[in-house]
């Protein structure tokens, strides 16, 4: 694809726009080079880059959360795994900034292992017999002295094999009162903890997933988040942090997705012409580009509202408009690519090969887009409950 075509679609900030190049350039030889690797190497690796280093609140522009956004762009157009993509934005916007919000500034000092890379954090709330509705949740933590005791299983969780530390919600009271489920921090090498199965998955694979299991495991005071009862409040800010920004990891991949369709399209000769000279071709790819240009535009607006200061939580509708358009566009763009490449799409070998389930899961992770859609219409006053 040109350059000047390229530009097009590049319209943010020019401060953005360098980072972006600065982060795809350092990760470029990187990439090839762990291509091969397994899963806490990648993830080292792109550490010992700063990905995982959060810019201070104060930051001068780009602000913080664009700068972190800017970053998991350029790794994904160097062609850095879109399953590592992923894993990084998960921690990155649903785990450390939510954090850092939450924790005074000694202890998220404290924390500083895990943006360098050190330690690896994993968010706890699905279980096998509910996920999308928090209360029916079964993992309870009831009070033992100063501390809390903690039983039950979460599953689903996205690098449960290899984290060293989890964000774990569990029911603290009974009901579906508000106020019945807390949130806690506290390391995985804890007596009573075991990893559960570790799940082979057709998406995203390079990051693991698995399971937790909790008999008995005792959790010092410090490790609750906020006060009790406030675990609702933790998992709403969670949420809309990552909705609002996750999608990020798909940029790149977009990005690349559509660079080398155009390529094929221009170069490829079809019916004794260019391929690309067909206007079903050319719809197609002008498709593409509105995807691309449109989740750009979305994920960074959110990304600068997060920058001005406004909670997370009184984001919560756009997050959620912004998760379900940029993960549709994502899938949408796919079929188109795969559309056009033919058989080749199918091909494991090929340049042009498909990864299909990839963008179909970001329908499902943080949150199914049917159930989004249901909040938003909630939110605009319609009478209707999950």
């Amino acid at each position: 694809m040109s350059p000047a075509a390229t530009a097009a679609l590049r319209t943010g900030a020019p401060e953005t726009e360098q980072l972006v190049d600065t982060y795809r350039d350092l990760a470029a030889p990187v990439a090839e080079r762990i291509a091969e690797k397994d899963f806490t190497a990648q993830w080292q690796a792109m550490a010992d880059l700063g990905v995982l280093r959060l810019a201070p609140p104060d930051a001068t522009a780009p602000g913080p959360v664009t700068r972190s956004l800017a970053m998991i762009e350029g790794i994904g157009l160097a062609g850095a795994d879109p399953g590592l993509c992923y894993a990084l934005a998960s921690q990155i916007f649903g785990m450390q900034f939510p954090l850092r919000d939450a924790l005074g500034a000694d202890a998220w000092r404290a924390a500083a292992d895990v943006q360098q890379g050190r330690v690896l954090l994993c968010h706890a709330l699905t279980e096998r017999g509910g996920g999308s509705d928090p209360f029916s949740m079964q993992t309870r933590a009831r009070r033992d002295g100063d501390g809390f005791v903690l039983d039950g299983a979460k599953t689903f969780i996205t690098a449960a094999p290899v984290a060293d530390r989890a964000i774990v919600f569990a029911r603290t009271s009974e009901g579906r009162s508000p106020f019945a489920l807390s949130a806690f921090l506290f390391p995985l090498d804890l007596p009573g903890i075991r990893r559960g199965e570790t799940f082979t998955k057709t998406a995203l694979p390079t990051v693991p997933m698995g399971e937790l299991l909790f008999e008995g495991a005792r959790l010092p005071g410090s490790a609750l988040l906020g006060e009790e009862g406030s675990g609702l409040a933790v998992m709403a800010s969670t949420t809309a942090w990552e909705r609002s920004v996750i999608l990020g990891y798909a940029l790149g991949p977009m990005q690349r997705i559509l660079a080398r369709t155009v390529d094929w399209a221009a170069d490829r000769d079809h019916f004794g012409r260019r391929m690309g000279a067909s206007h079903q071709v050319a719809a197609r790819v002008s498709d593409m580009a509105l995807a691309l240009h449109r989740s750009r535009v979305q994920l960074y607006a959110m990304a600068a509202r997060l920058d001005a200061g406004t909670p997370a939580r009184q984001l919560a509708t756009e997050a959620a408009l912004t998760k379900i358009s940029v993960s549709e566009d994502y899938v949408r763009m796919t079929e188109h690519a795969t559309a056009l490449s033919g058989v080749r799409a199918f091909l494991p070998a090929s340049e042009l090969a498909a990864d299909l389930a990839g963008p179909m899961a970001a329908l499902t992770y943080a949150g199914p887009n049917d159930l989004l859609r249901v909040g938003v219409a909630r939110q605009l006053g319609l009478p209707v409950e999950n």
